[in-house]
C-alpha cells in the first residue's frame, strides 16, 4: 500500500527524502545495493531486538559490537542516499561517494572488526588507531553536514576544536586541553564519545521503533487514523483543522519525523483548511504545530523516552505517566484554539451529514465509548486470566486470544466498504464514524500489543517493539488474502502485495533511521567534549552568573538556549544535547534556590523548548514543509505557528514548580480526576486567552479575570504557600526516622552544605526518591544510593553510588546535611480551584449575556 508520503507531489517528497531518507534516487545496480544494505541493516536491527539470539546461542552481541554495527550501517547508507551538494547528480552515486561509504562502513565498524586487540590496550592507541579515529570523525561529520544539515555538523565540530585548544580559550572557558591521541581515543575508541549512550539508544530502541512506524504506515495504518479522523471530525465546524489536530496526535504516537508528520496530513488537511477558510498561513501554522507536538506525545515522543531511561534512570512505563498529561492537555489546548478560529471566521462545516437529533448523538456516542472501554477491561481482565492460569504456557494462549481478536477484525473490516485511499481535497464526501472504525480495527492490535509489552508486562523498550513488529508483520501478509476470502473474491496477488508491504517497511524504517543514526553518532561527539572538558560544570556557572540566582530569569535564559540548540538538529539529537548541556544546569541552579525539581520535570523542560526549534523561524523545518504546501511565506507560517504554540510553551513552567502536572505526588484517584480536570480547565481557558475570545471576543478586563483563573489552576500551591508553608525543618540527626516514615515512593527532601571545587560554599536543597518502605530508614537510603554518616548533631554524605538515584539528584560526597524538611499539615492547594472555576464561571456568564442571539451551528 502506498503511504501517505508517496501520494504528495513530487516536490514535497523530494523535500521530505532531503530531510529524512536520502535525496538520491539511482537506478540499476546501485538502487539495489541501496535496497540490499537498507534491508539488511532493518533485518539485523530486528534479529538484535528479538530473544532469538539468546534462545539459539548465536549472533549475541554486546552492546558496543552492536553500536559499531550499527554506524557502519548508517556511514554506508549516508554518502550513498544523500548527495554531497545540490548540484550534486541524484540519479547515480559519484566514484568519490563509493569510497567514501566503504571507508566510513570501515571506521564505524572499527570497534567490532579489532575489538579483541583494542581490549588489550586501552588508552594506547596505535597509529592506525589513530589514523581510523581521525578519518572516522572526518567523515562523520561529513555525514552529519549531508544527512543532518549544517547545523549539527558545524556544533560537533566546534566542540572538537574545543577540546584541543583548551589552554588558549579565554579563561572562563579556559581547560588543559587533550592532545590529539587523547581525542581520538576518548571520541572514537571508547564509549564515551561517539559510541556512547545516543547512539546505544539508536542501536537498541529507536530503530525498530522507526520501523513499528514505517510498517504501520506501509500497512495502511496511517491512512486508517486519518480516515476515522476525518470521519469523527469533518463534518464539524473548522472540521479539517480538527482533524488535522487529532490524526497528527495520533501517528505522532508512533513517528518519529515533524517534516514527514507534516507532510503525510498536510497534503489533505492544508488545503481543505484553506477550503474551510483558514486561510493559507493558519493552515500551515495548524498542521506545523500539530506535526511537531507528535514528537512530545508519548509513547515514542520522537524516540526521545528511550533516551529519557537512560539519563533519568526510571522506567519507560514511568517516562509515559509523568509525559502523558502535559502532551494531551497540549493537543487539548490547540484543538480548542482551532476551534475558536472557526467561531471568531463564522465558518460553516466543509461537509455535512444528514442531520441528527441531539438525543440520537448522545446516546451513539456514548454506547460507543462505553462498549470500548467495556471491550478493552474485557480483554485485559481476560489476558491477566490466562497469564495467571497457564504459567509459562500463557504466551501460547495470549497468541490465541490475538488470533482471535484478529479474525474477528478482519472479519468486521471484510463487511465495511475499504477505506479510500486518500481524502478527495476537491469534493470531500463526510464518512460515518463506526464503520470507517470498524473497517481498520486490526490495525489497533499490533498498537495494543506494543501498550500490553510496555506498560503492563513492563518488557524493555526494544523487546516490546521486537513482539509488536512481529504482530504487525503477520497482520500484512495476511490481511488482505483473508479479506478477499471472507468476500468470497479471488486472493491473486493478495499474498504478494503483502510480502511487497513488509518488504517496503523495512526499506522504509532503515532509511528514515540513517539520519537519526548519524545525529545520534554526532551527538556523543558533543558529549564527549563536555565530559572530556568539563564544559558542564562552566555552563552552570556561567547560566549563573547571567540570571543572577533569580530562578525565573534561569529557566527563561535555559529556554532560549535550548530553542537555539534545536534550530535544524533531529529530535533525538536535539534531546541529547540539551539533556546533556542544560538539563545538570537547572538542576543545580533549582537546588542551590531552594527549589526541589524532579529529574523529570528537567529533562522535560528543556525537551520541550528544544524541538520548538522545528517551529521557528528561519530554521524550522517543519514550517517549510507545511508551507511549501500551503504556497505561502513561511516565515509568517512560523510567526503564526509560534504564537498557537504559547500553549505548549508555557507547560514547562508549569510543572517546574507544580510537579503534579507530571503526575508526580498525586495520590489516589479522586485526587487524579481533581487535577486533570483542573489543569483541561486550565489549558482551555489559557488557549482563549491568547485567542482573545472566550464565547465571543474579550474584553480586558474579562482576560484579567482568566488569566488570575489560569494561575489559580495551574498553580494552586503558590497560593497556598501563602497562607502555610509546605515543610518545616527538623535537625538533620532525625534523617533516619524521617526516612523510616515516609510512605512507599515518598520523598526525602534535604538541605545540604559543602564547598565547590572551585572554593565557593554553597547550600542547596535536594530531594531522593526512597523506594518500598520499611522498618529500617537506613536501608532505604541505601537502596537509593546514599549512605550518611552521623557525627555528634551533625550528619555527613558518606558516599553517594555512581548513576544512583542520589547521585542524579545532585547529593554530592562529603557534604554537610544542615536540615530535613518534613511535611506540614496543610489544607489541600486544591481548594484554590473552586474561586478558578468560579471566575470562569463568571466571565462565561458575562460573554452569555452579550452573545447575540442566534441560530448556531452545531461545532
Amino acid at each position: 500500500m502506498a503511504t501517505d508520503i508517496e501520494k504528495a507531489p513530487q516536490a514535497l517528497q523530494e523535500l521530505v527524502a532531503d530531510t529524512d531518507a536520502g535525496g538520491r534516487k539511482p537506478a540499476g545496480v546501485t538502487a539495489l545495493v541501496i535496497t540490499g544494505t537498507a534491508l539488511a541493516w532493518a533485518v539485523f536491527q530486528y534479529w538484535y531486538a528479538s530473544p532469538l539470539p539468546f534462545a539459539l546461542g548465536w549472533g549475541v552481541l554486546n552492546d558496543t559490537e552492536a553500536r559499531a554495527i550499527h554506524l557502519a550501517f548508517s556511514m554506508f547508507l549516508a554518502f550513498l542516499a544523500w548527495p554531497a551538494t545540490r548540484r550534486s547528480p541524484r540519479n547515480r552515486v559519484p566514484v568519490l561517494d563509493w569510497l567514501l561509504a566503504l571507508a566510513g562502513a570501515f571506521a564505524g565498524a572499527y570497534l567490532l572488526l579489532f575489538y579483541a586487540q583494542l581490549a588489550t590496550r586501552p588508552g594506547q592507541p596505535t597509529t592506525m588507531d589513530l589514523v581510523t579515529s581521525v578519518v572516522g570523525l572526518v567523515l562523520l561529520l561529513e555525514a552529519t553536514r549531508r544527512a543532518v544539515g549544517w547545523p549539527m555538523a558545524v556544533l560537533a565540530a566546534l566542540f572538537i576544536g574545543y577540546a584541543m585548544a583548551g589552554p588558549w580559550m579565554p579563561e572562563v572557558l579556559q581547560h588543559k586541553g587533550a592532545s590529539v591521541s587523547r581525542l581520538m581515543s576518548h571520541m572514537w575508541l571508547t564509549t564515551e564519545g561517539v559510541y556512547g549512550i545516543a547512539l546505544g539508544v539508536s542501536t537498541s530502541a529507536i530503530f525498530v521503533y522507526v520501523l513499528f512506524g514505517a510498517l504501520l504506515d506501509r500497512g495502511g495504518g496511517g491512512n486508517y487514523m486519518m480516515q476515522v479522523s476525518f470521519a469523527a471530525l469533518g463534518h464539524m465546524r473548522g472540521g479539517p483543522a480538527k482533524v488535522a489536530v487529532v490524526s497528527s496526535a495520533l501517528n505522532g504516537m508512533i513517528s518519529g519525523s515533524s517534516v514527514s508528520n507534516v507532510v503525510s496530513g498536510g497534503i489533505f488537511t492544508i488545503p481543505l483548511m484553506k477550503k474551510s477558510g483558514y486561510g493559507g498561513v493558519k493552515a500551515g501554522a495548524i498542521e506545523t504545530m500539530s506535526s511537531v507536538n507528535g514528537q512530545i506525545m508519548p509513547p515514542v515522543m520522537g524516540a526521545a523516552a528511550f533516551l529519557m531511561v537512560e539519563y533519568v534512570g526510571i522506567p519507560y512505563s514511568d517516562i509515559v505517566k509523568h509525559a502523558l498529561l502535559p502532551a494531551v492537555l497540549s493537543y487539548i489546548g490547540l484543538f480548542y484554539i482551532v476551534h475558536l478560529e472557526a467561531l471568531k471566521m463564522g465558518m460553516n462545516p466543509l461537509v455535512r451529514r444528514e442531520p441528527r437529533p441531539v438525543r440520537d448523538k448522545l446516546l451513539r456516542t456514548g454506547i460507543g465509548l462505553s462498549g470500548s472501554i467495556i471491550v478493552v477491561a474485557a480483554i485485559y481482565y481476560v489476558m491477566v486470566a490466562i497469564q495467571s492460569l497457564l504459567g509459562d504456557a500463557a504466551l501460547w494462549g495470549v497468541g490465541a486470544l490475538l488470533a482471535a481478536l484478529y479474525l474477528y477484525s478482519i472479519r468486521e473490516a471484510a463487511r465495511c466498504p475499504d477505506l479510500p485511499e486518500d481524502i478527495d481535497v476537491d469534493n470531500p464526501k463526510p464518512l460515518d464514524t463506526w464503520p470507517t472504525v470498524r473497517a481498520g480495527l486490526h490495525y489497533l492490535i499490533p498498537i495494543g500489543t506494543l501498550i500490553w509489552c510496555l506498560m503492563v508486562e513492563q518488557m524493555s523498550p526494544s523487546l516490546s517493539a521486537f513482539w509488536a513488529i512481529t504482530v504487525l508483520v503477520a497482520l500484512m501478509l495476511t490481511q488482505r488474502p483473508l479479506v478477499k476470502l471472507l468476500r468470497r473474491q479471488p486472493a491473486a496477488g493478495a499474498w504478494l502485495a503483502g510480502w511487497q508491504d513488509v518488504v517496503g517497511g523495512f526499506h522504509d524504517g532503515a532509511r528514515n533511521m540513517i539520519g537519526i543514526g548519524i545525529a545520534t553518532a554526532t551527538a556523543g561527539i558533543i558529549v564527549g567534549g563536555i565530559t572530556l572538558t568539563g564544559l558542564g560544570l562552566r555552563m552552570t556557572e556561567f547560566v549563573d552568573f547571567v540570571s543572577q540566582g533569580n530562578v525565573i530569569a534561569m529557566l527563561l535564559f535555559i529556554a532560549f538556549v535550548c530553542l537555539v540548540l534545536g534550530l535544524g538538529v533531529p529530535t533525538t539529537a536535539n534531546y541529547v544535547l540539551v539533556a546533556t548541556l542544560m538539563a545538570p544546569v537547572v538542576v543545580e541552579l533549582g537546588a542551590q534556590s531552594g527549589l526541589v525539581i524532579p529529574l523529570i520535570g528537567v529533562h522535560l523542560f528543556v525537551f520541550y523548548y528544544g524541538i520548538m526549534g522545528d517551529i521557528t523561524p528561519p530554521v524550522g523545518l517543519a514550517t517549510f514543509a507545511a508551507a511549501a504546501i500551503s504556497g505561502e511565506d513561511a516565515i509568517e507560517t512560523g510567526v503564526q505557528g509560534a504564537l498557537y504554540a504559547l500553549r505548549t510553551v508555557v507547560l514547562p513552567f508549569i510543572w517546574i514548580f507544580n510537579p503534579q502536572l507530571l503526575l508526580i505526588d498525586v495520590d489516589g484517584w479522586w485526587e487524579l480526576l481533581s487535577v486533570v480536570v483542573a489543569c483541561t480547565v486550565a489549558m482551555l481557558v489559557f488557549a482563549a486567552i491568547t485567542m482573545n475570545w472566550f464565547r465571543v471576543r474579550s474584553r480586558w478586563w474579562e482576560n484579567l479575570l482568566l488569566a488570575l483563573a489560569v494561575v489559580l489552576l495551574f498553580r494552586p500551591d503558590f497560593f497556598m504557600d501563602q497562607i502555610s508553608p509546605e515543610y518545616r525543618d527538623v535537625p538533620a540527626g532525625q534523617v533516619f526516622d524521617v526516612a523510616r516514615g515516609l510512605p512507599d515512593n515518598g520523598r526525602l527532601v534535604m538541605v545540604i552544605k559543602g564547598t565547590t571545587l572551585e572554593g565557593d560554599d554553597v547550600t542547596k536543597t535536594v530531594a531522593v526518591r526512597l523506594g518500598a518502605a520499611g522498618a529500617d530508614g537506613r536501608k532505604r537510603l541505601a537502596d537509593a544510593g546514599l549512605q550518611l554518616v552521623p557525627l555528634g548533631q551533625e550528619v555527613q554524605v558518606g558516599s553517594v553510588r555512581f548513576g544512583s538515584v542520589a547521585r542524579k539528584a545532585g547529593i554530592e560526597q562529603g557534604w554537610d546535611v544542615s536540615a530535613v524538611k518534613v511535611p506540614l499539615d496543610r489544607p489541600t492547594p486544591h481548594w484554590f480551584y473552586l474561586p478558578g472555576l468560579l471566575l470562569v464561571a463568571l466571565v462565561w456568564f458575562v460573554q452569555g449575556l452579550r452573545l447575540a442571539p442566534r441560530r448556531v451551528q452545531p461545532a
